[in-house]
């Protein structure tokens, strides 16, 4: 009998003990399954945080008149890179506009707000401009991979003047004649070299504010000089002048110029060399099918060195990316220091030393 109370004991001691240890332990629900976020289509892959992109994107297009005609062709370049699922989301052309003159338009915003953009691209032409914050927060907010360009241009009138561009009575008025033929190249680089600079600040700004590198520069303006000094040294085919390349003393582009300008924005958006694409049927100049592709072959040498050499596009010349890195702007000089997930770990950016007025009008 007493054989028999001590086993009962003994499993009421153990189960005891067993219930005790239970009770110790954390207890962990089951969590369930993670949706899909906005913007990624059930089944699509995210994009690489580094290297090429494997996938077409949904781009949509803001600018001035300086864009006009270039969307159509950057499609139609990405298309040809094997791209056949690139999308052009929407269009916004306002002439002479800042980038937050777009953010008026509901169909921006509601894209963006849909998840269904993972591209937008835009065009301050001087700052201030709060627009290229206002899209980089909407848009990210809204899909995780969601990248905005912010294409650094040529210079209107060949000259640094934000004056032209305000409304009011401070505004002066545009240069009566221009000359592009009479610009150097040491000369150009010393007009935009504050623009340059003010836009890679912007940039930085932004990023370090949203924690990752969200906004990349496309580095269209020095990808323009570049093409300039090609054509000083006669070593443009089918280029003759710097007249060229514009359609006017604003600086308005020929289809050469926005051609370019389409292979630059598709290396940084793809990540990918445009170098060995065909010729886009938009590119027409006096001379034979040789001096045409010997042409094309330049203006995508030069998009893809001018790329790869900014440290704000995203891209290295190995076809890598320098996604996660951001500027600590010190005086004129440009470090780059790093991002880990969400925190930035040592990121400052300085203030210029003054900001031009918002422009407004062409």
């Amino acid at each position: 009998m007493r054989s028999v109370v001590r086993s009962i004991l003994a499993v009421i001691l153990v189960a005891g003990i067993s219930a005790l240890a239970a009770a110790e332990q954390p207890q962990v629900k089951e969590q369930p399954a993670p949706k899909t976020g906005p913007g990624e289509a059930a089944g699509a892959p995210p994009n690489a945080v580094t290297g090429p992109i494997t996938r077409g994107q949904r781009v949509f297009s803001t600018g001035h008149s300086f864009h006009a005609g270039f969307a159509r062709i950057l499609d139609e370049i990405s298309r040809s890179a094997g791209f056949a699922d690139s999308t052009i989301v929407g269009i916004s052309n306002i002439g002479g506009s800042t980038v937050i003159q777009h953010w008026g338009g509901k169909e921006v915003q509601a894209a963006l707000a849909a998840g269904a953009v993972d591209v937008l691209m835009t065009t301050p032409i001087y700052l201030p401009d709060p627009g290229v914050e206002k899209f980089a927060q909407l848009g990210f907010g809204h899909n995780p991979n969601f990248r905005l360009t912010m294409m650094e241009f040529w210079l209107p009138f060949d000259q640094y003047e934000p004056l032209n561009y305000v409304r009011g009575p401070e505004r002066l008025p545009p240069p009566a004649k221009v000359d592009h033929n009479a610009a150097t190249t040491d000369g150009l680089r010393r007009i935009h070299e504050r623009y340059f600079r003010e836009m890679d600040e912007l940039v930085g700004a932004v990023n370090k504010t949203l924690g990752r590198q969200v906004v990349f520069v496309v580095p269209v303006g020095q990808a323009v000089i570049a093409l300039r000094e090609k054509i000083i040294a006669g070593q443009a085919p089918g280029l003759k002048s710097q007249e060229d390349l514009f359609t006017d003393g604003l600086g308005h582009p020929k289809p050469p110029l926005t051609i370019m300008m389409a292979y630059c924005h598709h290396a940084v958006i793809y990540r990918k060399s445009p170098v060995g694409l065909p010729v886009p049927r938009a590119l027409k100049i006096p001379g034979d099918a040789k001096d045409v592709e010997a042409l094309n072959r330049l203006l995508q040498d030069v998009a893809w060195e001018a790329v790869t050499h900014h440290p704000l596009s995203g891209v290295k010349g190995d076809a890598t990316s320098t996604q996660g890195t951001a500027p600590n702007i010190r005086g004129n000089t440009v470090v780059f220091v790093i991002l880990s997930g969400a925190k930035n770990l040592a990121v400052g950016i300085a203030t210029a030393d003054s900001s031009p007025p918002e422009g407004g009008s062409e």
